[in-house]
């Protein structure tokens, strides 16, 4: 046991220096100057006694229910023969094999406990740290409309349409698109009485809409495609207090503009949300016309991944001085989100791997303890096919306890996780049912309850039955 949590701390460390070494050159940016190597003796000293304190707690219940057998009873191999069904459980209803299976599920009151609250654990840890994908997503944000670099026009709308067309064509660039802007224009918000009276006009190009969708920053029931082109229909920022919503109309002197889409938050703001005032994000045909502005007020232009010091340079001497050039791209953080993100997905993976196994591990060994009992079902005529039935019904008798009792549980701390985490710093975040979550890992749990049927099944098809009865 001790040379087994030595190799374990072994593997740790090794593991440890792989991990250090991939975020410093792979991830980089703030891991750049982590040490490669380097030995945490109290770490180790923490992961044996941990790894030591958790086979003696494992080995202590068995230990236990082994001392308490008799010497005749271990010789003759029948320590649990007493404890076969003394009556018949056979209600007058359903099939005699799935009524066995749910018997032998919750007639041992410890062993359905320990079961149901392995599956329920499992539910509860993998809803609790799903929270941290919408943790890392806030602190870290990332969006496909991200630009390394920024040209913006301290006059409004004064760059024109030709430096984005000289820009593209330039080496290092692999994306170009801007931002046309009027703010406090007069409008009417119909069906609204206590609307403000004016609003603000934000152009995307079709780039910058196209990552709106990439991104998932708008609300279910947005139509992003007829915002494309010179069209009547517009996005619109909102947030939890936002009055309007989509399908409503805006007027803007002789036009009627109608809202196809909600952005869910206010990505204009320092904290996301709207504050009463309206934003509609038109598309730049649209914009020209409302308008009558053709010029951008800020460019944004992503690079791409070969581009040089002299590639941002040339771009930069092509770019009037009255204007402002803001290179950022030092500031990207797509490696370390990604490590992040990265983390948390390893240890969701981990979740579901070991409650597959521990399912099919705990059903084989509940099988293991009946196999004299299962044999004597099959000397009195039960067929292979209720065999297994049976079985099933024991594990999905667990799985469905274990299910209830981890979403009552898992689903109450998954909000209050989020509001503690995200909704207490972050206005504009707002906690939504996590069905994607959920349904993940209810899937696994029920392929780990298919899973465990079929190796017991197996094991009970090729007994010998002569054999078992012998021994009975």
């Amino acid at each position: 046991m001790q040379n087994g949590c030595t190799h374990r701390s072994y593997l740790g460390v090794v593991t440890t220096w792989g991990l250090c070494a991939v975020l410093r050159f792979v991830v980089r940016e703030e891991f750049s100057d982590i040490p490669l190597f380097g030995i945490s003796i109290f770490g180790i000293a923490c992961g044996i006694f941990v790894g030591l304190i958790t086979v003696l707690i494992a080995a202590n219940a068995p230990a236990k229910h082994a001392a308490k057998v008799s010497p005749i009873t271990a010789v003759s191999g029948n320590a649990d023969h007493g404890k076969t069904m003394r009556h018949s459980q056979y209600t007058g209803f359903g099939k005699i094999e799935a009524l066995l299976g749910i018997g032998h599920a919750v007639s041992g009151k410890k062993n359905l406990f320990l079961m149901t609250a392995s599956f329920a654990l499992s539910i509860i840890l993998f809803l609790s740290f799903s929270v941290m994908i919408d943790f890392v997503d806030y602190l870290i944000p990332q969006s496909a409309a991200t630009s390394d670099i920024d040209i913006a026009s301290a006059d409004g709308n004064a760059i024109p349409r030709e430096l984005l067309t000289s820009i593209r064509e330039m080496d290092g660039v692999r994306e170009v698109y801007g931002r046309r802007s009027a703010f406090d224009v007069p409008a009417r918000l119909d069906g609204d009485t206590g609307f403000s009276g004016t609003i603000d006009l934000i152009s995307y190009d079709d780039f910058d809409l196209q990552c709106l969708k990439k991104d998932g920053a708008l609300k279910r029931g947005s139509d992003l495609s007829k915002v494309y082109g010179d069209s009547l229909f517009v996005l619109a920022t909102s947030d939890q207090d936002s009055t309007w919503k989509i399908g409503d109309t805006v007027q803007i002197g002789d036009e009627t503009l109608t809202i196809a889409g909600l952005l869910k938050n206010d990505p204009f703001s320092e904290d996301g949300l709207t504050n009463g005032k309206l934003t509609l994000i038109t598309s730049g045909e649209t914009f020209i016309r409302l308008t009558g502005n053709d010029d951008y007020s800020l460019v944004l232009i992503q690079t791409a991944g070969n581009v040089t010091d002299e590639n941002v340079q040339a771009i930069q001497n092509s770019v009037d001085k009255t204007y402002s050039f803001r290179d950022k791209r030092d500031e990207r953080t797509t490696g370390t989100y990604m490590a992040f993100v990265f983390c948390v997905y390893a240890f969701l993976a981990i979740i579901a791997l070991v409650t597959v196994m521990n399912i099919i591990n705990s059903i084989s060994m509940s099988v293991s303890t009946r196999m004299k009992q299962y044999g004597a079902m099959r000397a009195v005529g039960m067929d292979e096919r209720q065999m297994t039935k049976m079985i099933a019904c024991e594990a999905f008798t667990y799985a469905v306890l274990g299910c209830v009792v981890g979403c009552a549980i898992g689903l109450p701390l998954s909000k209050l996780l989020y509001d503690f985490l995200i909704a207490g710093h972050f206005p504009s975040a707002v906690w939504q049912f996590p069905i994607t979550s959920l349904g993940i890992i209810l899937l696994f749990v029920s392929i780990a309850a298919i899973a465990a049927v079929y190796t017991p099944a197996k094991r009970i098809r090729n007994m010998s039955i002569t054999a078992t009865i012998n021994e009975l």
